[in-house]
């Protein structure tokens, strides 16, 4: 369309738009400089596709799916596996309260530390997949072992020296965190300051002190931070703290802002606290202090030139980070509880059936199945998006969320399922950490509540909405001419978009999404029409809350999250469709994407039925109600045909369950989840033998031997089955003697206050 002419322009610059641009000043916040850095740090990708309310399906089908190499393949085949083998968690737990040192000495020496860090400068040079890829098999194994693998492969110096770094510092620092030399931390939380970063009182000074004999410009730094994981083994930390210049030694400012830089815990001032316990976790962690220590200049990450802009290079390394580690833990939880509790729930039986035959219990394995399948696709999605160089910090702020929450919902199913089994402490309780590390995950890396209720939807606006933020940087624009002249041109753009969302929604909507686009997706298609259809109802819905709350949305954080919780169920149903058509739209896996997009549709139009219903302005609210849910909220989740179909997946082995528990490492026959799998194996085998003694109205083997009905063979196999059973529902018990005294033991010598495993015996369950 050609520009209109000048004095057109000009008039409707000075009728209209000048009116309009008065009002949003007067109703919008400036933005604060800790939320112009947190906004310009990183990127955005899928999101932003999904703000504009009309996806291009095909954009995300295009996106090369996410793979190993052989290189990668053989490291997690060959040293994840050894390393896991290391592992005992219960040993880890109630004993040592560490990783053993084999262990230690193996993650450094095989670079575990390094999966990040370019072959050049000594490290594995992974993808963003394989790193990924990594930690999830082993949380398969512990929890800790995974975090202790993770944390300096995510947020910490390595990544921001390879990001930021100088040549220098990159030369010096990235062969030696590669190959452990140094033990890396970083200090981001301090007791008065942890999601308001702004409320850091950990200070550093610019000044002249002696470093290494001579006089150098540097820092004297005062801390007090708390959480640091890896913090009581680490030899080197990365530090953020506020920067002052009172003496104006670099320029003419007295506050230089949030600074981050390399600090050896071994010098002068440092001080190294007690540890941390996090929920029973045995993964380093703890406080630290520093008093009057002085750094030169250069162990500023990134050099002098990178003083003051530490808060932009730490949410620009935790766009990544949060999309990788703790959505692989995630992702992990349910690969494992899909695997361990399809199996218990097949080989556990009461009133003659196996448990997972009761619809009841198939309803929680339904759950745990399509989550897992979910999880799954979401971060395969992400990795795949970051192996492309984006670092989408709405994207990680959805996945961390969300991913620990639906770790939440499947370890919790899982204990339910398992019942006593699951309660009972002991070597032979392999879910117990696994649900004690679920606090650790919701809370670390942006608590969920504040992530939900500020960060998804308050900044993804922002960053992913195609005209907000330029309209936002033209309302705060000191020069008046120009804030006009760029808000103009902005402002009707925005209108013409928000003009055709409104049209797209109501004609969707009405049509219960019949006229929406899609791919050509085979049995799928139909779920890409309600996701446009959807998309084009969230995107509406958005414009509204900006037209008529403006900077009010912000305060309104139950409306911000609801808006939220449907860009992210969009992102994470994108990831289970790209799985299916990645995985070559495997037929029986179905159900489970059919159990996703059932329960997220649901889901979305629970939540625009809230935003609705609790509209501040009522009339917007019927307004909202016509265009976007005119016939009420329709969805009900997974149907009981599908729920069914999709335990079943669970309950035998099949091409769609080794899918859903890949790389879940089993371990040996010795080993809790070694024996639930051989016990899993045998029932299923000897299955028929027992259709058979049921057909046949015998109830006993051994008469059946006699009647010539089986075998001694298969007799033989029936036992051992049954042993395998037996063996796997027990649980452990201890001598009340050995607690009482080891109960009396100080802190430290026995956190958990139990025995040790070699004093467990075993407690065979009444049936």
């Amino acid at each position: 369309m050609p520009p209109a002419p000048q004095f057109i322009t000009t008039a409707r610059r000075e009728i209209l738009t000048r009116p309009v641009l008065s009002l949003v000043q007067s109703a919008l916040p400036a933005l604060s400089a800790t939320e112009n850095e947190a906004i310009d740090a990183g990127n955005t990708w899928w999101d932003a596709a999904l703000f504009t309310g009309n996806p291009d399906w095909e954009q995300l089908l295009a996106v090369p799916p996410a793979r190993l190499t052989e290189e990668e393949r053989a490291f997690l085949d060959g040293p994840v596996d050894r390393l896991c083998a290391m592992i005992d968690d219960w040993r880890m737990t109630w004993e040592t309260h560490d990783l053993p040192p084999e262990a230690w000495d193996y993650l450094k020496r095989e670079k575990f530390f390094g999966i990040i860090i370019p072959k050049e400068h000594g490290g594995l040079g992974f993808s963003n997949f394989a790193h990924s890829e990594i930690v999830r098999k082993i949380a398969t194994r512990s929890v800790s072992t995974a975090v202790t693998a993770m944390v300096p492969n995510s947020l910490g110096p390595g990544e921001l020296i390879l990001r930021f770094g100088t040549e220098a510092q990159q030369e010096h620092w990235l062969p030696r965190l590669a190959d452990g030399r140094e033990v890396p931390a970083f200090g981001l939380t301090s007791p008065e300051a942890g999601s308001d970063a702004a409320a850091m009182t950990d200070e550093g000074v610019v000044c002249r002190g002696e470093w290494q004999g001579e006089e150098v410009l540097g820092i004297r730094l005062n801390w007090h931070k708390r959480y640091i994981t890896l913090g009581p083994v680490a030899t080197i930390l990365g530090l953020a703290f506020k920067l002052r210049d009172p003496e104006h030694l670099l320029g003419g400012q007295d506050e230089i802002g949030i600074t981050v830089a390399l600090v050896p815990t071994d010098l002068p001032g440092v001080t190294i606290g007690r540890r941390h316990i996090p929920s029973m976790q045995t993964f380093q962690n703890g406080p630290n202090e520093g008093r009057d220590v002085f750094i030169p200049l250069e162990n500023v990450i990134g050099g002098p030139e990178r003083v003051g802009q530490g808060w932009k290079m730490l949410m620009s390394a935790l766009a990544a980070g949060r999309g990788i580690s703790l959505p692989s833990l995630s992702a992990a939880a349910g690969a494992f509880a899909a695997h361990t509790t399809g199996a218990y729930a097949r080989v556990r039986s009461q009133f003659n059936l196996p448990i997972g035959k009761f619809e009841g219990i198939q309803e929680r394995l339904a759950r745990i199945a399509a989550n897992a399948y979910l999880l799954d696709g979401a971060r395969r999605l992400t990795c795949a998006g970051l192996d492309q160089g984006n670092h989408p910090a709405v994207i990680s702020s959805i996945l961390k969320l969300h991913a620990t929450e639906r770790m939440r919902v499947v370890i919790n199913d899982a204990m339910d399922v398992h019942g006593g089994k699951a309660i009972i402490e002991g070597p032979r309780n392999y879910l117990g950490s696994q649900y004690r590390a679920i606090p650790v995950g919701i809370t670390v890396e942006g608590a969920n509540i504040l992530t939900r209720s500020l960060m998804v939807f308050g900044q993804g606006a922002i960053r992913s909405h195609p005209y907000l933020l330029e309209e936002i940087r033209a309302v705060g624009d000191a020069n008046r001419g120009r804030a006009l002249a760029n808000f103009d041109q902005v402002l009707w753009k925005h209108v013409g978009h928000a003009l055709k969302t409104a049209i797209r929604a109501f004609v969707r909507n009405w049509s219960g999404g019949v006229f929406a686009p899609a791919p050509r997706a085979g049995k799928a298609t139909r779920y890409y029409r309600q996701m446009s259809r959807y998309a084009a109802a969230f995107a509406f819905a958005s414009d509204i809350s900006f037209l008529t709350l403006g900077g009010e949305l912000k305060r309104r954080e139950l409306l911000s999250a609801r808006l939220g919780d449907v860009l992210s169920e969009l992102y994470l149903l994108s990831g289970a469709l790209k799985r299916w058509e990645d995985e070559g739209r495997q037929e029986d896996d179905l159900p489970l994407l059919a159990w996703c997009m059932e329960s997220g549709f649901a889901t979305i139009e629970q939540r625009f039925a809230e935003i609705i219903a609790n509209f501040p302005a009522r009339p917007v609210g019927w307004m909202l109600r016509l265009f976007i849910q005119p016939f009420g909220r329709r969805r009900n989740g997974p149907s009981d045909r599908t729920i069914r179909q999709c335990a079943e997946i669970l309950l035998e082995p099949c091409p769609a369950r080794d899918r859903l528990i890949d790389s879940v490492y089993i371990g040996g026959a010795d080993e809790a989840i070694g024996r639930l799998t051989e016990a899993f194996r045998q029932t299923v085998a000897t299955q028929p033998l027992h259709d058979r003694l049921r057909k046949a109205r015998v109830r006993d083997p051994e008469k059946a031997r006699e009647q010539g009905l089986i075998s001694a063979e298969e007799l033989d196999s029936l036992r051992a089955a049954d042993a395998a059973v037996a063996e796997v529902i027990a649980v452990d018990d201890f001598p009340a003697d050995d607690l009482a005294r080891s109960g009396g033991q100080r802190t430290g010598d026995n956190p958990a206050g139990i025995g040790n495993a070699g004093d467990t015996r075993i407690t065979e369950p009444a049936e």
